[in-house]
């Protein structure tokens, strides 16, 4: 019997998506308390796209293995799983903490399920964690075609919540397949989202950035949310990675000590991992469960952008990178 083998994808430090290596290699052993995942869905997130470019604000140092969740087998126990791992996804073989490990629902397909791991856990804890948004109550998505919007959108919908969403007009119509309300993002958005909600609307999941924020805070309703949760508008720059956040801390700082009644966050998922590990796991089992449950019982589709193997990396990346897709880019075995 052949024996299995690992093969990873390495980023070796600031390339295009063609310089990504393809790399093989023993399958790892697991130390105590620790599982081999058996990848059959990883995900290709934004902030890849940005440790490709040296500019996610804690990467480690290159050379490294990207790949920021995945969905597999638990090769010891044949369990279906999901883990978030921030580095080292792209691979065929993943080694975690088996407490980092939460269940899939057996009757979900690996790449749909992957599709809602990060994307899952940011959208319903932006949603009901941060913004704790209720039945009835309206709220502006942008980048609503994302895989975090597209999300975000699904699960608010399933609340009971109004969705008004941006994205280019290609995406419109898929847009109100999730009934969302569509907004041009190349128009003029607040002037559109006020035409849709004139008392403006109670909470904006924003993951551009500085040069949406002020317009994000502008559209909240009194008593409404922003969450800030990334930086996307400065993936090409150039300059200190950690700059454009810490310039979002210091604006939300300022806008909560206004008494205005309105209040802005900025998520982190990884927020509280270090202090409080077993906490943080906890809220990880129990929202990411939330989420896959939803999409086995049919609450949520998956929006997958595209599926490629893990030899093509470099493909899954320039597509994803390409903004011209719906959903997420998936890889697999």
């Amino acid at each position: 019997m052949e024996q299995e083998q690992l093969t990873e994808v390495v980023l070796p430090g600031v390339v295009e998506p063609e310089g990504l290596l393809l790399r093989t290699g023993p399958v790892p052993a697991p130390a105590a308390g620790q599982a081999v995942i058996r990848m059959e869905a990883a995900g290709v997130s934004f902030a890849e796209q940005q440790m490709r470019r040296g500019r996610y604000y804690d990467q480690p140092p290159f050379p490294f293995v990207p790949g920021y969740d995945l969905v597999g087998i638990v090769t010891a126990v044949g369990v279906g799983v999901a883990a978030l791992t921030k580095v080292g996804g792209w691979a065929s073989h993943v080694v975690v903490d088996a407490a980092d490990a939460v269940r899939v629902p057996p009757d979900l397909d690996p790449a749909e399920a992957e599709t809602v791991v990060v994307n899952g856990i940011t959208a319903w804890q932006m949603l009901h964690r941060k913004a704790r948004v209720t039945s009835g109550q309206t709220i502006l998505v942008h980048g609503a075609n994302g895989g975090v919007g597209s999300t975000l959108a699904q699960l608010a919908h399933l609340a009971g919540i109004r969705v008004i969403g941006t994205a280019a007009p290609r995406h419109h119509d898929s847009l109100r397949d999730l009934d969302v309300v569509p907004v041009d993002y190349h128009a003029d958005v607040p002037a559109a989202v006020r035409k849709i909600a004139p008392e403006g609307v109670d909470a904006v999941f924003d993951h551009l950035g500085m040069r949406s924020l002020p317009a994000s805070w502008r559209l909240l309703a009194r008593g409404g949310t922003l969450v800030s949760y990334g930086t996307a508008a400065t993936r090409d720059d150039t300059g200190a990675k950690q700059l454009p956040m810490l310039k979002i801390l210091a604006r939300i700082w300022a806008w909560n000590a206004l008494p205005n009644g309105k209040h802005a966050y900025f998520y982190n998922i990884w927020a509280g991992r270090t202090l409080a590990r077993r906490r943080f796991r906890a809220r990880v089992r129990h929202d990411l469960t939330q989420v896959l449950e939803a999409m086995a019982a049919g609450h949520i589709t998956a929006q997958i952008a595209a599926t490629f193997p893990l030899a093509r990396a470099a493909d899954a990346l320039r597509l994803a990178e390409s903004h011209t897709v719906a959903g997420k880019v998936v890889l697999s075995p």
